[in-house]
């Protein structure tokens, strides 16, 4: 056996992982196998690698069992590699970290639902949420100012009727379409000012409603006049394509009332003359869109009404004394369900409300966001959130104003600005009072992009986004409702 020592060693390492499962090695002896044979080739201490020879078949010789392993190849069991954690090893399967991070949570928040339970009892009323649409039964202010609202796609509807024959020139049609868009604003700002029956959250959704057709028929009067500018090229191109045009719908063929309204009722803010479509109704697809949408609007509102309602009801007191440390305790208490109830809020809408919304219509794009969750910048963030708005500003806004020779960084401005107005819109409206806290957030949000891009770059700029997240909207959320609290509330008191 002496003659195999040398140069057969690495025939018995190679060996080995076979023989040894007879000897019960055999599970640890087939990893050194794999490892070494990733490895390469082991060197000698002259530096040249061991001939290969073909392996014989082993056999159950008690010898050869006793000798596995004694050559000095076998003492070598360390290779050149880095930690799981460097960023160099290139390891990106962290599922279990992940998971453990969901434990963590669901165990934490199952903590606080628990004590928020013993402290409270049970808040949720479903009840209670009919009061937040209607102060009086026989009066529904809210439901008819949103069926008044079809007045106006109707008027942006005629203009581009007779702008489309030549009856109206392309002034006064912009001019009609300007009091019509303006009246969209005012008209329901009005009523839910004016009107005391009105409740915040039925104003609310009057308002949303509202604000989507203006960004609707804003879309719809922008294509039209780009069809009509380019009618010429339009008719010359006609006899060429005949067949396709008998498959699409050209200019000014798509003014028609069902044209109209398919787009209203779309889950999209932009207009075409042609929108992709689906081949069929998937009826499953659908079922568990609906059965999502019933689900998380109860698990919201029974969140808000358990835990959020007496988390912000506590805060007001601190905040009315300026106790600066409670208020940050009562901020970062208030953070996690908040952050919550806005992540299910997302799933809701824009995956199950409005895949929903499209599989009815048989709407093609489903693309209504994108992965802002590894978002590493603010920018980043806006641009793929919300994707429905983040095309309409891209394509109404932010091309229009450099086309027109502003600058990014200005063009950008703009888009915020306008995004600022109708957070406010929302917002101070219904709660008919004027703080300008939504219209100064979304407008920070400005120099927190330069910041946070200029600063902050990969998993740390990913890190900042989420604390804005977490941390701002309370923020505003205890602003508005400490200010509505004391408007409401606590002036009466004082007099």
């Amino acid at each position: 056996m002496g003659d195999r020592g040398g140069a057969g060693g690495s025939r018995r390492r190679r060996n080995g992982s076979r023989v040894s499962v007879q000897s019960g090695g055999g599970p640890v002896a087939a990893e050194d196998e794999v490892r070494d044979a990733a490895v390469g080739p082991d060197l000698g201490a002259g530096g040249d690698a061991p001939a290969r020879a073909p392996a014989p078949t082993p056999t159950p010789d008690k010898d050869r069992d006793a000798n596995v392993g004694d050559g000095h190849w076998e003492l070598r069991c360390h290779r050149l590699q880095e930690s799981l954690f460097s960023s160099d090893s290139g390891f990106n399967n962290y599922r279990g970290i992940l998971n453990w991070c969901v434990v963590m949570l669901i165990l934490s928040n199952a903590r606080l639902f628990l004590e928020n339970l013993i402290k409270y009892g049970i808040l949720v009323d479903p009840i209670q949420v009919v009061s937040l649409f209607l102060k009086d039964p026989y009066s529904w202010p809210a439901p008819c100012l949103i069926i008044a609202s079809n007045i106006f796609p109707v008027a942006a509807f005629q203009i581009e009727k007779r702008l489309a024959v030549g009856a109206l020139t392309e002034q006064m049609g912009l001019l009609l379409h300007v009091v019509n868009l303006a009246t969209i604003l005012c008209f329901p700002a009005a009523v839910a000012l004016l009107v005391e029956s009105i409740t915040p959250v039925g104003s609310l959704f009057a308002l949303a409603s509202y604000s989507i057709i203006f960004l609707k028929l804003f879309s719809y009067r922008d294509v039209n006049l780009w069809c009509r500018q380019r009618r010429v090229k339009t008719e010359a191109g006609k006899k060429v394509s005949g067949a396709a045009a008998q498959q699409t719908v050209s200019y000014p063929d798509n003014l028609n009332y069902r044209d109209l309204y398919y787009f209203i009722f779309a889950p999209t803010l932009c207009y075409e003359l042609n929108f992709p479509r689906s081949p069929r109704i998937r009826k499953r697809f659908l079922l568990r869109r609906v059965l999502e949408m019933l689900f998380f609007i109860q698990l919201q509102v029974g969140l808000i009404q358990q835990w959020m309602v007496p988390t912000i009801q506590n805060s007001m007191k601190p905040f009315k004394d300026m106790d600066y440390s409670c208020v940050i305790e009562r901020l970062l208490k208030l953070a996690v369900p908040n952050h919550l109830i806005w992540l299910i809020f997302f799933y809701w809408l824009f995956h199950s409300c409005l895949n929903a919304v499209a599989e009815l219509m048989q709407f093609g794009d489903r693309e209504f966001y994108r992965d802002w969750w590894n978002a590493e910048s603010v920018t980043y963030f806006w641009q793929n959130w919300n994707i429905p708005v983040h095309k309409w500003c891209s394509r109404h806004l932010y091309k229009p104003l450099l086309r027109l020779g502003s600058n990014r960084w200005l063009a950008r401005t703009g888009v915020f600005l306008a995004s600022a107005f109708f957070h406010e819109y929302l917002v101070s409206i219904p709660l008919r009072m004027f703080r300008l806290w939504a219209f100064t957030a979304m407008m920070a949000q400005v120099p927190l992009a330069f910041f946070v891009g200029r600063f902050f770059q990969g998993n740390y700029g990913n890190a900042v986004v989420w604390l804005t997240l977490i941390i701002g909207q309370p923020v505003a959320v205890l602003m508005y409702v400490h200010d509505y609290y004391v408007l409401n509330y606590d002036a009466p008191a004082g007099a």
